[in-house]
């Protein structure tokens, strides 16, 4: 819901370029079964272009830089979700994607980043402590003083007590636990796989935490380490391995990144299937898979 920042002197990432009022009266609109005349910001006049309608759909997904920033929007929030990158993981993406493919400068590209910074810390950064999950996306571990971002190591943070969500596990729900599944079952080439999982507290709240350092080789034998997690949500044996493969084109599909999303896809539909059933009257247990 942007309101002309370019005119009040502001960045997109500032809140003063937000209408949070009307954004509150329409994702409310939405989960009552109401249509909405969505703004539409036009980033190239920095203006507002005629507004879209949008019917309420089965599934509503707000997606933006303001998601969780108004207190009233994240009430009406049924499950919330923060990608939060590491600055040394963004700043190896940009200089691979502005220096090889678009020409900029090094010098560019940091002074880039760092205009954008101080707007980042104060106003984005802080909503992923009200996040259900959390996928962290940071160097490896694996290869020392690596920066190019190419492996990487992923978390998801998933907070505890979340109405119709039971966070994944490995092995032993509530242990901690460090397994470098490579050998006899996991093809692993360079540096290696490792996984760790554990209670942990974030922003003070209770949390699960599954960590993956490194990146799949073969994505069919991904299959292996589907069937050491629990509480995945899915319908059958092996749907996280389906679901890798039929996507492996995808950016982010041999690593962490893709794993966690793929796993917090199937969560939401466990959730949504919860909420409905609920709805009719009739409770569903989560599924356990």
């Amino acid at each position: 819901m942007i309101d002309c920042g370019s005119e009040k002197g502001v960045t997109a990432l500032d809140p003063k370029a937000n209408d949070f009022d009307l954004m509150y009266e329409q994702v409310k609109a939405i989960k009552e079964g109401k249509a909405i005349e969505k703004p539409i910001y036009n980033h190239v006049t920095g203006l507002l272009d005629p507004p879209e309608t949008i019917q309420p759909p089965n599934i509503f997904v707000i997606e933006g830089l303001h998601p969780m920033y108004d207190a009233r929007v994240r009430d009406l929030l049924d499950f919330s979700i923060y990608l939060d990158i590491s600055n040394e993981v963004k700043f190896a993406w940009k200089i691979q994607r502005d220096m090889a493919e678009r020409g900029h400068s090094l010098e560019s590209i940091k002074a880039s980043i760092e205009a954008r910074k101080p707007d980042f810390d104060a106003f984005i950064d802080p909503q992923k402590q009200y996040a259900d999950a959390v996928i962290e996306v940071l160097p490896t571990q694996l290869i020392p003083d690596d920066n190019e971002g190419k492996v990487l190591r992923v978390k998801l943070i998933m907070k505890e007590g979340v109405k119709f969500f039971n966070p994944v596990y490995l092995f032993d729900e509530g242990s901690t636990i460090n397994w470098i599944p490579c050998g006899r079952k996991l093809t692993c080439s360079y540096p290696g796989i490792k996984f760790s999982y554990g209670p942990d507290t974030y922003f003070g709240q209770e949390v699960s935490v599954l960590e993956m350092d490194g990146q799949f080789d073969r994505l069919d034998e991904l299959i292996y380490v589907e069937s050491h997690l629990s509480n995945l949500s899915t319908k059958f044996y092996g749907e996280v391995t389906q679901q890798m493969l039929k996507h492996a084109d995808f950016p982010g599909s041999n690593n962490g990144t893709g794993l966690f999303q793929t796993i917090v896809g199937l969560k939401i539909r466990d959730l949504y299937e919860q909420i409905i059933a609920e709805r009719v009257g009739a409770p569903a247990q989560a599924a356990k898979v």
